[in-house]
C-alpha cells in the first residue's frame, strides 16, 4: 500500500509556459501545454496532439474488402476493434448479413480482444499511478514498479492472462495482433473442436483473473482513503458531460452490436439511435491547435470545451458505458456494477458518475464482463458451426460499422462503387470521442494543482492522470488534415543552446 501523497519536490519556476513532452504511458504521441498567468496560476492548459496520420484519405481508391486489414494497422493496440468495425461496414457495402455462426465467432474473438486490451492498459499503463502512487519517483512509476509492489505471482498471472487472450485472437483471427478473419458476411475459417476446447480453458482462467483484478483494485485503491479522496474530489478529476455507450434491447452493456444510447447527468436517456444514423446525432468540430477532431452531440451543439448539459461534449470510455447502460447481462460483472453504483451513491452521486478516475474501476468491471461473455461463447457449439460465410454478395453503396472499442465507441463509414472500390471513408475513433473531455480534465487538474509558479514531477503526473484514465490511442484518433503540415525544427549548439528555430506554418 502506498503511503501519504506528499509533494515535497515542488520547485519554483520562472517561466509562464510549462510543456510536458512527451507525455507518458499512452499509445501514440501527444503533449500538454500549460500557460501560467502573472501570479503563477494556470490560465489555460491544452491536451495537444501534434501527430497526423490521414488514414481516411489513403483508404479511398482501395478495394473496400482490404480496409478491415488496412485500418487494423492504425496501431498495434486496438487492431481487433478496427477490424470488427470495418468488417461490419464491409458487410453493409456488400448487402450481406453474417451467418449466425460467423456472428458468434466474431463475438468470441471480440471479447477476447477486450480482455487483452483492458489488461494492457490497467496493469502496464494506469496501475502505477495507484500501486506506486502518483508522487512516486518517475523511475518507479512503471510496470516494473508495479510488479515490485504486488509480487511476482500476480505479475506472472497478468502476463499469462494477456497471453491467453491474445492466443484466442490468434486462433480465431489468424494472427495475434492484426487479424485477417473478416470477409463480407462471414469469417475466413472454421473453428475446430480442439480449438474450441483450448478457448474454453483460456476463458475459464480469464474469468478468474477478472475476479483477481477487482480484488486488487479494492485492496489497493478503494481501501486507500487518500486515493478515494482524489477520485471523489469534484475540484480535480470531475466534469459533467453526456455519456455514450452501446446497449442491447434491454439497455444492457454491449460491445459488439446494438443501439447507441446517450444519457445526461441524471442518467436519463437523452437519445438512442442505430449506428447507421450517427451523423444525425454526432458532429465533429476542429480546433486550430490539434490534429484530433472534437466530436459533439448535435443536440445541444458544440459550445466549445465546457461541461454542462447545455454543451454537446460527451464521453464514450468505460465509465460512459457503465453510465449509459441500465445493467449488465453477466452475473459477476452485474454484481460489481451494483457495488460501483452503491459506492458513488454513498458519497452523494444520484445520477451519472462524472468522476474521471472512476474510469479505471469501470474498466476492471468490463474485464470481468468480457471474460464472462467469452466463456459463454466458448461453450456454445455455434463456435464450431461450419456455416461461416455468405455467398450472395453484391458490392456497391454505403456501409457503417460500429462497435464499442475499449477506448470508446468506434465508427467506420465507407462508400464503394459497383466494383467494390472505396470512394469515401470516415472514421470516428474511440479516443476521438473523448478528446473534448480529456482537454477539459487536463485543464481542470492543472488549474487545481499548480499555483504560485510551484510545480513538481508528481504534480505534472497528476495532470497526466487526467488523460490516462481514458486510455487514449492517438495514432488511431488523428484524422484532421489542415492541408499542410506545420513543422518546427530546433537547431542546437553542442552545449545544448538554441542556434536557430525554423518553422513552416
Amino acid at each position: 500500500m502506498t503511503g501519504p501523497i506528499i509533494w515535497d519536490d515542488k520547485k519554483k519556476i520562472t517561466t509562464n509556459r510549462i510543456t510536458v513532452d512527451p507525455i507518458t504511458r499512452l499509445e501514440g504521441h501527444g503533449k500538454i501545454e500549460i500557460f501560467l498567468d502573472d501570479n503563477g496560476d494556470v490560465k489555460q492548459a491544452y491536451w495537444q496532439i501534434p501527430e497526423v496520420r490521414g488514414f481516411e484519405r489513403f483508404c479511398v481508391g482501395r478495394r473496400v474488402t482490404e480496409l478491415c486489414q488496412i485500418t487494423a494497422r492504425l496501431c498495434g493496440v486496438c487492431p481487433g476493434a478496427h477490424h470488427m468495425a470495418s468488417i461490419k461496414a464491409i458487410d453493409m457495402c456488400y448487402h450481406a448479413k453474417p451467418t449466425e455462426a460467423a456472428y458468434h465467432i466474431r463475438d468470441t474473438f471480440y471479447h477476447a480482444h477486450y480482455v487483452h486490451s483492458h489488461i494492457a492498459h490497467f496493469y502496464a499503463l494506469a496501475s502505477a499511478d495507484f500501486v506506486c502512487g502518483p508522487a512516486a519517483p518517475a523511475a518507479e512509476r512503471n510496470v516494473l514498479g508495479v510488479v515490485a509492489r504486488v509480487g511476482l505471482e500476480l505479475g506472472s498471472a497478468v502476463l499469462t492472462a494477456r497471453a491467453q487472450a491474445q492466443k484466442i485472437q490468434a486462433i480465431i483471427g489468424g494472427k495475434a495482433t492484426h487479424p485477417v478473419m473478416g470477409v463480407p458476411g462471414g469469417v475466413s475459417k472454421v473453428i475446430s473442436r480442439e480449438e474450441q476446447r483450448e478457448i474454453q480453458e483460456y476463458s475459464d482462467n480469464l474469468v478468474e483473473f477478472g475476479k483477481v483484478s477487482i480484488k486488487l483494485f479494492e485492496d489497493v485503491v478503494l481501501k486507500n482513503k487518500e486515493y478515494v479522496d482524489i477520485i471523489a474530489n469534484k475540484d480535480l478529476f470531475y466534469n459533467e458531460t453526456y455519456h455514450m455507450g452501446t446497449v442491447n434491447d434491454k439497455n444492457q452493456l454491449e460491445f459488439h452490436d446494438g443501439m447507441v444510447r446517450v444519457v445526461d447527468n441524471d442518467r436519463k436517456e437523452h437519445s438512442k439511435y442505430d449506428a447507421v444514423d450517427y451523423l444525425e446525432h454526432v458532429g465533429e468540430a476542429v480546433e486550430p491547435w490539434s490534429y484530433e477532431k472534437f466530436p459533439y452531440l448535435r443536440n445541444p451543439g458544440y459550445k466549445g470545451l465546457r461541461d454542462g448539459m447545455d454543451s454537446g461534449i460527451y464521453r464514450a470510455a468505460p465509465l460512459a458505458r457503465l453510465n449509459a447502460c441500465e445493467s449488465i447481462s453477466t452475473p459477476v460483472a452485474q454484481a460489481e456494477l451494483v457495488k460501483f453504483r452503491e459506492f458513488f451513491k454513498s458519497i452523494g452521486v444520484e445520477g451519472a458518475v462524472q468522476h474521471t478516475l472512476a474510469t479505471h474501476w469501470a474498466r476492471i468491471i468490463e474485464i470481468i464482463f468480457a471474460a464472462e461473455k467469452l466463456q459463454q461463447d466458448a461453450y456454445d457449439d455455434k463456435l464450431i458451426d461450419p456455416n461461416i460465410k455468405q455467398y450472395d454478395l453484391t458490392p456497391g453503396g454505403r456501409g457503417v460499422g460500429c462497435v464499442e472499442a475499449p477506448r470508446g465507441i468506434l465508427t467506420h463509414d465507407y462508400e464503394c462503387d459497383e466494383n467494390g472500390i472505396t470512394t469515401a471513408c470516415n472514421m470516428i475513433v474511440g479516443t476521438t470521442n473523448n478528446n473534448g473531455p480529456m482537454n477539459m480534465d487536463v485543464a481542470k487538474v492543472a488549474k487545481g494543482l499548480i499555483h504560485n509558479f510551484e510545480v513538481s514531477p508528481g504534480l505534472l503526473n497528476m495532470v497526466e492522470m487526467a488523460f490516462r484514465a481514458y486510455d487514449p490511442c492517438n495514432s488511431c484518433a488523428t484524422h484532421s488534415l489542415p492541408g499542410q503540415m506545420p513543422l518546427e525544427a530546433v537547431i542546437r549548439r553542442a552545449d545544448g543552446g538554441i542556434h536557430e528555430v525554423l518553422r513552416q506554418s
